[in-house]
């Protein structure tokens, strides 16, 4: 039975949101699945990836062909990395402990990726706040200064107008 790592389609029209599946490669793409392996949704910044490594791994290293974009997630999240260690393990080349070594590295540095791509989102959404604000009092007071002219000429007016009068 071919198996296929592959992403199905849930969420509403305009939102959606996927399960990461392993499923018979016949099956229809929301149809049966043999095992849920996680959740991608694309529709936050940066997308939230909900997976389970050891799971995707096994399938993996069972013959599991995973879809194009499944396999961007799957290398995005480190489980083609680690098929890839427990295939040096295998031959001996890495001990067990060397190859969560660097993995747990891999790890870390993809972390702190994230952190900086999120960091940076939320500065510039900071940046885009204030400029705004700035715009909008600009705006504020330059409404303000053109009323106030208006009122103090009034006031000249009518003191013109009374002092004619006496």
């Amino acid at each position: 039975m071919p198996v296929k790592i592959r992403l199905q389609r849930h969420g509403k029209k305009g939102k959606p949101f996927y399960w990461i599946v392993a499923a018979d490669s016949r099956a229809k793409r929301d149809g049966k699945y043999l095992e849920k392996l996680g959740a991608y949704n694309p529709n936050t910044n940066p997308a939230t990836i909900d997976l389970d490594v050891d799971g995707a791994v096994k399938w993996l290293e069972n013959g599991a062909q995973p879809t194009d974009t499944a396999k961007a997630i799957l290398s995005y999240k480190g489980a083609l990395l680690k098929k890839h260690l427990a295939g040096g393990v295998k031959k001996g080349a890495l001990t067990e402990e060397q190859a969560e070594a660097k993995f747990n590295a891999w790890l870390e540095e993809k972390a702190a990726k994230v952190q900086a791509k999120a960091d940076g989102l939320s500065k510039a959404d900071a940046d885009a706040k204030a400029k705004a604000l700035e715009a909008e009092k600009a705006v504020n007071e330059a409404r303000i200064a053109a009323n106030a002219p208006v009122v103090e000429e009034e006031v000249a007016e009518e003191e013109t107008a009374s002092n004619e009068e006496e």
